[in-house]
């Protein structure tokens, strides 16, 4: 299945065609996902006129995706994963549905405003709880679809068009709001996804590595147990959890362009795009040239990098500053989500794939959340400068002890 050198070429894995039809599959999906929570936010937001209506509709989808994460490795390790992956995006498409027909003239006519918000967030809780099982099983796929020698450049690509398919996601279902509505623009939505589920029907099924059955509780104890005795794993989890949890600015942004660069909403775009760009940049540049050593020591440098250009954003009183530390801070996350899932591709055994992968579900779905959160409170507590300030500085400090407290890490090559 592998020839001599072919672990050098960026792009061996698009010399297999299923991998092929794993990435166009898996880009549709996520681009539709994407899509959906734009245009539910706009949606939201036009019902309710409450931004707390908008956070709860984060709340309603994050509470099941992390109270299920952990039984759902379990049920993806014992599962054949083709077949898991398409059941979950069947469910998908009936939320789709279900969300066609709340946005009808005739519901809207005949339910309360806030009775459909409060029925959307019903729907989004399902989503979220498809999301818990999705996410990590399309993770855990790769492996079995590429051999292990380019497995890195695989999970570069992986993680480039699931960065690409997200942004693209955001970016356009804006302009399906803008020229077909919004119950015209689920119905695209659903088309993508119906997309999505065509490229990845055409997978073969997988083998299932874990035979002996254990009970539930014991099967997820041996994911936890794996990846806080790894400490590879555990410090490149623990590194991106806490660098956005403390200096996730993003959620600032607003408050930034409106109060303190005083710029209008055109200004406003493009700082919220910069880390995006800055992210894309990146993940491109480093698939079609991986890095070849010392990735361990360059993903605290990128961290540690990170929070120096939050700090960055912080002081600047510069439109083109704050969106060019923005832009550096996408560039080092960039590298951090390349390196981080090109570890966990590595170090993980294929029967823990799926417990490992729903554990780093974890860590990244609550860090973005609860960074929001956090991001929020702390500028109302300590304002909105110093609370970007003092994130920035946690971040690096966070990279500092995991320096230490982790030197496999640091010293790992692949």
């Amino acid at each position: 299945m592998s020839t001599p050198g072919i672990n050098r070429n960026p792009y061996a894995a698009f010399k297999i065609p299923e991998f092929k039809n794993f990435i166009i599959g898996r880009c549709l999906y996520i681009m539709g996902l994407r899509m959906t929570g734009t245009v539910i936010g706009w949606w939201i937001y036009l019902l309710t006129n409450s931004k707390l209506a908008l956070g709860f509709v984060g709340l309603a989808e994050v509470i099941p995706a992390l109270s299920l994460a952990l039984y759902a490795g379990h049920h993806i390790d014992i599962n054949e994963k083709r077949r898991l992956l398409l059941r979950c995006i069947l469910a998908y498409v009936g939320c789709l549905f279900l969300l066609i027909l709340l946005s009808t003239d005739y519901t809207t006519h005949y339910f309360h405003h806030w009775t459909i918000a409060v029925l959307i967030c019903a729907v989004i809780g399902i989503t979220g709880a498809i999301r818990a099982f999705s996410g990590p099983t399309f993770s855990a796929m790769i492996s079995q679809i590429v051999p292990k020698e380019i497995l890195p450049s695989a999970a570069s690509i992986s993680s480039a068009t699931w960065l690409i398919a997200s942004i693209c996601g955001h970016a356009s279902a804006g302009f399906l709001i803008a020229f077909l509505g919004i119950n015209k623009s689920f119905f695209v939505i659903l088309f993508m996804i119906a997309g999505g589920y065509f490229f990845l029907s055409k997978l073969s099924v997988k083998p299932v590595f874990v035979t002996i059955k254990t009970k539930t509780w014991q099967s997820v104890k041996e994911g936890i147990s794996y990846v806080f005795k790894t400490k590879e794993i555990l410090g490149a989890l623990s590194l991106d959890l806490f660098a956005v949890l403390f200096g996730g600015a993003v959620a600032l942004v607003p408050v930034f362009a409106k109060d303190i660069l005083n710029i209008g909403p055109i200004g406003f775009g493009w700082l919220n795009a910069a880390a995006d760009i800055g992210s894309i940049i990146t993940v491109t540049t480093l698939t079609i040239r991986p890095l070849q050593r010392q990735q361990g020591r360059i993903l605290f440098f990128a961290v540690g990098g990170f929070g120096l250009c939050i700090i960055l954003f912080a002081i600047s009183k510069l439109f083109w500053l704050s969106f060019a530390a923005l832009l550096m801070s996408g560039c080092m996350d960039g590298v951090s989500v390349i390196v981080r899932s090109t570890i966990l591709q590595l170090k993980t055994p294929d029967e823990l794939r799926g417990r490992v992968m729903s554990v780093n579900s974890m860590f990244i779905n609550s860090s973005n959340e609860l960074g929001q959160f956090e991001s929020g409170v702390a500028a109302k507590l300590m304002g909105t400068v110093t609370s970007v300030i003092f994130g920035g500085c946690m971040t690096i400090a966070v990279v500092i002890a995991t320096w230490f407290k982790a030197p496999s890490l640091r010293k790992m090559e692949y």
